[in-house]
């Protein structure tokens, strides 16, 4: 079939095979789970300062895939592990595991022991909030 001006018309197979290759600079992309390891539970990450991190790591018990660029660390944990909790500023949360805006994709910084990528969220939360002065959610007080 040719359009009127005689171009032939794109099919629906070939403009979603174009815009799956586009990679943009503000293109979100997701971290990759490392090969050999399973995400039974999803993956979401919590980002943070890249100093930050460093004091974070230490403190954990059990650390998962990090992944690092220039600016921020990005730890994988399960899915949902933003529920009921407020993570501290300057934390992000990034449900999927995506990185916002980035051109390429952070370096894994270090590999999780097993056979699942997870840092175990409620550390790394505790560790975050010693470190940014922050009240865990469960420990504020609650006003009427």
């Amino acid at each position: 079939m040719r359009a009127a001006s005689g171009v032939r018309p794109l099919g629906l197979d070939t403009m979603v095979r174009l815009q799956r290759g586009r990679h943009t600079a503000g293109t979100p992309r997701r971290l990759p789970v490392p090969d050999g390891m399973t995400a039974p539970l999803g993956c979401d990450a919590v980002a943070v300062p890249a100093l930050l991190g460093q004091q974070v790591l230490p403190r954990l018990p059990r650390v998962g895939c990090v992944y690092a660029d220039e600016t921020h660390w990005w730890w994988i944990v399960p899915s949902d592990s933003d529920y009921a909790l407020e993570w501290p500023a300057p934390a992000r949360y990034a449900t999927g595991a995506i990185v916002p805006g980035s051109t390429s994709l952070p370096a894994l910084l270090h590999r999780s022991d097993g056979t699942v990528p997870y840092t175990p969220p409620i550390p790394l939360y505790l560790a975050l909030c010693r470190l940014t002065n922050t009240t865990p959610t469960w420990s504020r007080t609650v006003s009427a």
